[in-house]
Formats: structure tokens, sequence, C-alpha cells
């Protein structure tokens, strides 16, 4: 998010910084000319993403020292911008404000996706049905958005409520095969306007994780992007040793998902087969246990331990309320001045 330095409003000067950091950086723009984005290179690990997401935060910080009157700062939403903002021009963008009017102008609200590769393309197919089902625990240790519009909107991340307004979001459908697949992109017409909470990336060939929110400190993204990148490796390991992988139902998926946005770790879930309730504290608690041995075959147990870290503080949403204590400008404030946390000089 990019902040007027004295009111930490959103402004709209992403072409200004993105100029000042071209061809010094891995940053690119986005739908809202208040944004800009951090994209890195295929990587081998979680630590070697963060090397350079962390070099992308490092540039942009110093180019928006050097423009005045900016600051940065990462979260789902801001805390208290006006609910409708500008958009950035280009044939797509203005493709996006012509179909979408005012319901685009709303998307202002940001996101940490995280790509896995895993290969074959059937492996990758199980792995996406099942992945499905474990996105909401995801969603909760992410969640990071609990103002908007100037006061506390009472959920852990209001984010998924934003972007439900548009086509094509929420809980990703399952897919009986490739061809599913083809035919379904082939019905919207543009691939990149698949916007589900997973997907099948058709470029990159990888599997997109669309639901966490973005965090406010490279530690928390690489919590977060661990847990992504255990998950869906642990998952093609279980179909790799002939276990059948479960394919849940996607209203089940969704009742998870209400809770993960409503109540972050502080809800309840249900397990997608006996419907049996419990913490939703509990069950990421016992996701990461079963995500350990696959973080340090991964070379990323330092980043499952900081998920841990997450969890037992209640997690992005709950840190960012209590930095806050009530005041919105306070809650920005706070994530601006976290930006640049432990990204080096």
């Amino acid at each position: 998010m990019l902040l007027h330095a004295d009111t930490l409003d959103l402004v709209p000067r992403a072409q200004e910084l993105l100029d000042r950091v071209a061809g010094t950086a891995p940053v690119v723009p986005e739908l809202v000319a208040a944004q800009v984005e951090t994209v890195t290179p295929p990587a081998r690990t979680v630590p070697e993403a963060l090397e350079t997401l962390a070099a992308g935060r490092r540039a942009l910080a110093h180019a928006a020292d050097g423009l005045g009157g900016l600051r940065l700062a990462c979260a789902g939403a801001h805390p208290f911008a006006a609910g409708e903002g500008e958009l950035r021009p280009g044939p797509r963008y203005d493709a996006i404000e012509a179909e979408y009017g005012l319901i685009a102008r709303r998307q202002l609200v940001f996101a940490l996706q995280v790509h896995v590769a895993i290969r074959p393309a059937d492996r990758a197919l199980a792995v996406y049905n099942a992945l499905r089902g474990h996105l909401p625990e995801l969603a909760a240790l992410a969640a990071h958005a609990p103002f908007h519009g100037g006061r506390d909107t009472g959920l852990a991340s209001i984010r998924p409520t934003i972007g439900g307004q548009l086509p094509r979001q929420g809980v990703a459908p399952a897919l009986a095969g490739w061809d599913a697949y083809a035919d379904a992109l082939r019905w919207v017409g543009d691939p990149g306007a698949w916007w589900w909470e997973l997907r099948p990336h058709p470029v990159h060939g990888t599997l997109e994780l669309r639901v966490p929110d973005a965090q406010a400190t490279i530690a928390d993204a690489g919590a977060v992007a661990a847990v992504g990148h255990c998950l869906a490796v642990w998952l093609a390991e279980r179909h790799d040793a002939g276990e059948t992988l479960a394919v849940p139902e996607t209203w089940r998926i969704a009742e998870n998902r209400w809770s993960a946005l409503r109540h972050g770790l502080a809800g309840d879930m249900a397990d997608l087969d006996t419907g049996r309730r419990e913490p939703t504290s509990e069950r990421v608690e016992r996701l990461l246990g079963d995500l350990g041995p696959v973080a340090v075959r991964l070379g990323c147990a330092a980043q499952l331990a900081h998920a841990r870290a997450l969890l037992a503080a209640g997690g992005p949403a709950a840190t960012l309320r209590a930095a806050a204590q009530g005041d919105v400008r306070a809650a920005t404030a706070a994530l601006a001045e976290r930006f640049q946390e432990g990204i080096g000089g």
C-alpha cells in the first residue's frame, strides 16, 4: 500500500514509484493506483524467495524516501481509506473498470500469492483438489484486515468480502480433469480472470494459493509462504505413497472459510467429513505439526516455527488490533512502521 506520509491515507502514486525503481527491483504495477507488487522469480526454497522479497522492500523503501511524502505498508486492506479508489490506467485495467465499474474501484485489497510447482500434471491435479480443503486454515493463520472504512469490522479479514463482489471468487471448484479446466478457461474467455482462491496457473505451471492476506513483515510473509509450500508438498507425498486424496465438497469448505474470515484463529471449524467442530487454533496447530518434517526437508523449518509464533499470538489480525487499541490511524501507522522490519539495510 502506498500511503501519504502525513495522513497515512492511500495515495495513487504507483507509477512514480515504479519509475524510480525501474530496472533495480522486481516490482510491477497492479490494478489499484495506490498499490505495487513485488514478484519473486522461481526459487527452490522459501528462504531464497524471501531474499528477493526483502530486496524488493528495500528498494521500494529507498525509492519512497527519495520521492518524499510517501510511506509503504502491507495488510489485506487499508484501515480507513475511502471505499472506492483510483485504478491504474492501461488496456487491461481499463477493460476491468469498464466491465465492473464501481465494483472494480472497490478492490482496494492486498494479497500474498504463493506459487508451488508440483509435477507431473496428474499429481498436481490431485494436490489441487485436496488443497482446496485446507485453505480455510491458511486463511485463518494469515488473516490481516480487521479494519476497513475507519472502523473495526469485527472480521479477522474483510478482504474476501470485498473481493467477493467480483465473479469467480472464494472456494475454488473441484476439477474432474485437465480437459475440464481447459473448458472452463475457454468459457470464461480470459484465463487471468479465473480469480478463485486457488488456481492452476496456466502460464507459470504452478498451483497458486491466493487466499492469504498481505503480511506486515517479511517474517510473517515467510511463515505463510512456508505453510503453503509445505501443504502442497505434504499432499503430493501422500499421493505418491498411494493415498487417494480427498476432494472435499465446495460448500463444506465455504463454511470453514467463513469462520476463517470472521474469526481468524479464534473461531472453530468443522471436519470436512464428519462435521465435528473444534477450535481453529487446534486444527492449525495439528496441521503445523504434520508439516514439520516436510519443512525440514524443504529448508523452511525456521519459517514454520514463525508460523507457530503467529498462531500463539492469535494471528496478524489480533496483533494489529492490539497495536491499534481501537484507533484506525494508529493501526495504519503500525503497519507503516513494520514494513521495513527484517529487510536489512
